[in-house]
């Protein structure tokens, strides 16, 4: 697929997907490179999946980003998987050629960017909340850093199953597991829209390190701020993972300074949100 100019099309695939950051930092740092190219966002409801990816790689988009809810389902249709694919069984990058689909996986190492710059995570004792693609992708970052994970999810029988992958813990509720644990994940939705919350967290204490996946200040993070914890959002972890893919796609260095700077105006803090208050 080419728009005026001959430019190359990337985009990123989910339902929905019109919130998405995505396009705002891709798109500058294709600009800031230039690199002929623009990113866009393509809705896609689940049963359209297949038909979405073959119409699209046969348009001649040379990239997409993977996110809710298909990051499991795209595996059906890849022709080729890496191996950290092979190990999450979940992708957030796709490479479309006249070859096939090439499944990548980028969320786990934008998760350990982002999270090391405010603790070291080796050995420390985890509480993920979750189990789907994100959390499969957080997994694998843990399990490299040795950590204790301990994994609590609204329907059981997937933390079970993502525990029993990863040889990693489940508990039968969040409030089990924080009296013990050093960080606190949140790689669900909850907290996206509204102030639903997944535990009490009033019990949150100011020890702990608090990650949520989500790039907004959720209810989750407020209580981390107001407990004085160490704490961070989803933006970091969005834009090292984002520049992850962009280096596959197009082999060159992401400006990820200019993709932080892109997203200034839509809540990524000019200071740090990994700053604890402890006014």
């Amino acid at each position: 697929m080419t728009v005026t100019g001959g430019s190359e099309v990337y985009g990123v695939i989910g339902y929905p997907v019109s919130h998405s950051l995505s396009p705002v930092f891709q798109n500058a740092a294709f600009s800031y490179l230039g690199i002929k190219a623009v990113y866009v966002p393509f809705e896609v409801k689940p049963e359209d999946l297949k038909t979405a990816l073959e119409g699209l790689r046969k348009a001649g988009v040379k990239g997409l980003n993977v996110t809710i809810p298909h990051k499991e389902a795209v595996l059906e249709f890849a022709d080729t998987l890496s191996d950290e694919v092979k190990a999450i069984g979940a992708s957030n990058t796709l490479v479309l050629s006249e070859e096939g689909i090439s499944a990548y996986n980028t969320d786990w190492i934008g998760f350990l960017r982002a999270v090391e710059e405010i603790v070291d995570l080796s050995k420390k004792k985890v509480l993920l909340l979750g189990a789907g693609g994100s959390a499969r992708a957080v997994s694998y970052a843990l399990k490299l850093r040795n950590c204790e994970v301990y994994i609590w999810n609204r329907t059981r029988s997937k933390a079970e199953e993502l525990a029993k992958k990863f040889s990693f813990e489940t508990v039968s509720s969040p409030e089990e597991a924080l009296g013990f644990v050093d960080i606190i994940v949140n790689t669900t939705s909850v907290g996206l829209k509204g102030d639903d919350v997944l535990f009490n967290y009033d019990l949150i204490e100011p020890r702990h390190v608090v990650v949520d996946l989500i790039y907004r200040d959720t209810p989750l993070i407020r209580s981390a701020k107001e407990k004085g914890c160490l704490f961070q959002n989803g933006f970091p972890m969005l834009v090292y993972q984002g520049a992850e893919s962009f280096r596959i796609w197009t082999g060159c260095e992401p400006p990820v300074k200019v993709m932080k700077l892109s997203l200034k105006d839509f809540g990524y803090p000019t200071d740090s949100p990994r700053t604890p208050s402890r006014t």
